[in-house]
């Protein structure tokens, strides 16, 4: 009776401890987990735009609830990187890995040097090369990153063989997550139903896949993954979605949109898919506290902004983001795909086409000067020429109203004149001690330039020299003690150093691992010993 009394007690003691042990774990350590649509549902939402209540609320939910894994917090304090140049620093890194589909090759990249070197191909990086040497250099910056953002992730898909991206590769690296869902994929749910025939037309391929609902989950978007356990993690969507994935796709297009679409494949070998999903932009945050960190915390916000948009309606879902982090009085990093095309790739029609040209009355304002300037044909040509040419690789260029507009400038004034509610404000400097390649101009210490504007993070398959690359990835951070953008007398610490994109390593695979380039940047801890004054003297 007494054992028996004992036994029971020390049951009691145990499920007590337990209970405790669960209550007072921070709810960033526990991994959370969605309610997903079964294939049934996921039907559903694709068939009726007018959705049952538990099926728009359990969506709503859906892209609400971040996921979020902090299986590997550590109890011992983490290791920053150091350098003579920075001291200790934090490395983030930003890339849209193209939802996955090159997934050993990212997961080498950022995991393995001996899986990373297996890959390389001996005749485009032979031994001893200058090639394999980058390549390698570009491979062991990746593998030090503190924290990573990932845009256009995949989790239970058929093309990226239904992995969990953000789970399995920060499995790999021993890394915590967070994952946001931006959209709920229905497209493959709508062709997998299709009989296959071989004049399938638009989305020919799709139409011969069959996806496996057992496995389907369909959900796309965006992760941080991270060293640091993640703290606040939040999911917020855009109020402001300018392009509307499930009606505009499941409509279809019309002949000069599908025009322009099969012009876009045979010259750039870029097929534009329809899409049809549910859902829309969003941005990811989350936060890492350290002591070791500028007021013990930083806040990374992951985003994407809308591609089928005009500049304007970006700027809008910027501002929103804004909103989001103004009220902060510790630094934040926004890192992601802004998708800074200067362009509208909204779907078109003609009579779309025609007001956007002959409707616009800057058109006809630069016609009238034009011409009474004595401009004709071949100078219009040459106006219209270097907007393109100037604007592609350099989105933040001036706007010269009539002659060479750049609508996307707004963005950048929008960043460059924002304070945060402690009077903080982004880095917008550039000093050639501070980034690569010695370029010192405006944000090239966050974000890497070249011989003619910035190096670009995204190409088209099969680019015309400088047609079809952009800079649409960006990195855009609040150091600890800024409060003017580009005051270079100011404290540089936990400021940018040395932005950098990673072309070399997005090589490494016959068609290249991504249609982006991955970008990263340092942010030392302490204000780092870099002497302007005798680097200026160095310089001349």
């Amino acid at each position: 009776m007494v054992n028996k009394f004992y036994k029971n007690c020390r049951t009691s003691i145990f499920l007590l401890l337990l209970v405790t042990f669960w209550l007072y774990t921070p709810a960033s350590a526990q991994q959370s987990v969605p309610d997903f649509f079964t294939y049934a549902e996921l039907t559903t939402l694709y068939e009726q735009e007018i959705i049952p209540q538990t099926l728009e609320s359990k969506l709503n939910r859906l892209l609400t609830t971040p996921i979020v894994d902090n299986s590997y917090a550590s109890t011992t304090p983490l290791r920053f990187s150091q350098s003579p140049q920075l001291g200790e620093f934090l490395r983030v890194v930003q890339w849209n890995v193209e939802r996955g589909l090159e997934y050993k090759a990212i997961e080498a990249a950022f995991g393995s040097e001996a899986r990373f070197t297996a890959l390389l191909d001996k005749e485009k990086f032979p031994p001893e090369s200058k090639e394999r040497r980058k390549v390698l250099e570009q491979a062991a910056m990746l593998r030090t990153a503190d924290v990573i953002v990932l845009n256009e992730i995949d989790w239970g898909m058929k093309r990226t063989d239904y992995r969990h991206i953000a789970a399995d590769l920060a499995a790999r690296l021993k890394m915590n997550y967070a994952f946001g869902v931006q959209f709920v994929e229905l497209s493959p749910v709508h062709l997998s139903q299709e009989p296959a025939h071989a004049d399938a037309g638009e989305n020919e391929v799709l139409n011969l896949i069959k996806v496996d609902p057992a496995h389907y989950k369909g959900l796309h978007g965006i992760a941080i993954l991270s060293r640091f356990p993640l703290e606040n993690v939040r999911l917020v969507p855009f109020k402001h979605q300018p392009y509307d994935w499930y009606q505009s796709e499941k409509k279809g297009t019309n002949w000069l949109e599908k025009g322009r679409r099969e012009i876009a494949n045979k010259v750039f070998l870029e097929e534009t898919l329809r899409e049809v999903r549910r859902g829309g932009r969003t941005t990811l945050l989350a936060d890492i506290a350290d002591a070791r960190l500028p007021s013990g915390r930083v806040t990374i916000a992951a985003t994407h902004l809308e591609n089928r948009a005009k500049s304007a309606n970006r700027v809008k879902q910027l501002n929103e983001l804004l909103d989001m982090v103004k009220e902060l009085r510790h630094p934040v990093v926004i890192a992601g795909d802004m998708n800074t095309s200067t362009e509208d790739l909204t779907p078109t029609s003609f009579q779309r086409e025609f007001k956007k040209r002959y409707g616009n009355p800057q058109y006809w304002i630069r016609k009238g000067i034009g011409y009474l300037l004595g401009f004709g044909m071949i100078e219009d040509f040459v106006l219209d020429g270097l907007t393109f040419w100037r604007k592609q690789s350099d989105p933040t260029v001036r706007h010269i109203p009539f002659f060479v507009p750049n609508s996307e400038r707004r963005f950048f004034t929008t960043l460059k004149n924002f304070r945060f509610a402690d009077g903080g404000a982004f880095d917008f400097r550039g000093n050639p001690s501070r980034s690569i390649g010695s370029k010192g101009k405006m944000l090239s210490n966050s974000n890497e330039r070249g011989g003619k504007g910035f190096v670009t993070t995204y190409q088209v398959n099969r680019p015309i020299k400088f047609i079809g690359k952009y800079k649409l990835d960006w990195i855009f951070v609040k150091p600890a003690d800024l409060t003017k953008p580009t005051d270079s007398n100011g404290s540089y610490r936990f400021a940018p150093h040395f932005g950098c994109t990673l072309a070399a390593v997005n090589k490494i695979v016959e068609d290249r691992i991504s249609d982006h380039r991955p970008i990263l940047v340092d942010l030392p801890l302490a204000d780092p010993p870099i002497d302007e004054k005798k680097a200026k003297r160095l310089k001349q």
